[in-house]
């Protein structure tokens, strides 16, 4: 599916979310990379086989601290 150089990793690589974006919803919550995996904006992903990815963000992301 990738047209770039040097390949974008695949679906099924650790680091799949490093593919580029073909299509990006932001409105909808959702990125198609070119490896064909659909990105969510809570971090979850489906990979083109079908497989999910449950969301994977960090703990405390988002979270507002305040000095005291």
């Amino acid at each position: 599916m990738c047209q770039h150089q040097p390949l974008c990793p695949s679906a099924d690589s650790p680091d799949r979310e490093a593919a580029h974006l073909v299509a990006h919803f932001p409105e909808q919550g959702w990125s198609l990379l070119c490896n064909g995996v659909l990105l969510f904006e809570d971090t979850g992903e489906l990979l083109p086989d079908g497989r999910v990815i449950a969301p994977h963000r960090p703990q405390g992301a988002g979270q507002i601290t305040t000095a005291v």
